[in-house]
């Protein structure tokens, strides 16, 4: 009984830390290729890697911030960016490399956001929305403070993947799933569109009015 409270516990744990060292590379490699010193890289990888856990935490008014009670957060980020500093040289191709770190933060920290907002007692909506939040608000800001254009604001297959693996995981709870393989199969179906979307160019389309 005891291991079956504490295992998911676990597994979530281990889930987040794999958005946040995903999320701090991808933070890393775009301040490194915007000319960063070693400090500013640190900094946009811990924007990318703990904002939206932030604003989620805050928003469903949970305190302390998980970061500050846990210093493994910092220290992971710090030094996944630090180690990725010294081996950036070993990356020619900064465009794919940061699409796919960017893909992996998407659906562990979807995953994550989402399953906070449940265990809070929030609606499925609220929950949803809490699974975006934690997936794109550390890349949004991580995306201003490097010049760019936020990725989640272009016609990208993104909150939408999101949004996607929620709602198959509502859907599988529905029927009875366990918990723990929800979780798998959730964050394996928003990686999955995510990436099917880059390899095909696949884009929401624009609204626009018609002359």
């Amino acid at each position: 009984m005891v291991n079956d409270l504490i295992f998911p516990d676990i597994l979530l744990y281990l889930l987040d830390m794999v958005g946040v060292i995903a999320c701090a590379i991808a933070g890393t490699l775009l301040a490194q290729h915007k000319g960063f010193d070693i400090a500013g890289c640190i900094l946009v990888s811990l924007v990318n890697a703990i904002g939206g856990g932030t604003l989620r935490d805050m928003a469903l008014d949970r305190h302390p911030l998980f970061w500050m009670t846990d210093l493994n957060y910092v220290i992971v980020i710090t030094v996944t960016s630090l180690i990725l500093q010294i081996f950036f040289h070993l990356y020619h191709n900064i465009d794919n490399a940061l699409k796919l770190f960017d893909a992996i933060g998407l659906a562990a920290f979807s995953v994550i956001g989402f399953k906070v907002a449940l265990t809070q007692d929030m609606s499925p909506i609220i929950a949803i929305m809490m699974g975006v939040w934690t997936a794109i608000i550390g890349g949004l800001l991580r995306d201003i403070i490097c010049n760019e254009i936020p990725l989640v604001l272009q016609r990208e297959i993104y909150i939408t993947a999101s949004i996607i693996g929620s709602t198959t995981y509502l859907l599988l709870q529905y029927l009875g799933v366990d918990a723990g393989i929800n979780e798998f199969i959730m964050l394996f179906v928003i990686f999955a569109v995510r990436m099917l979307a880059l390899r095909f160019d696949w884009h929401l389309p624009s609204i626009r009015l018609v002359d």
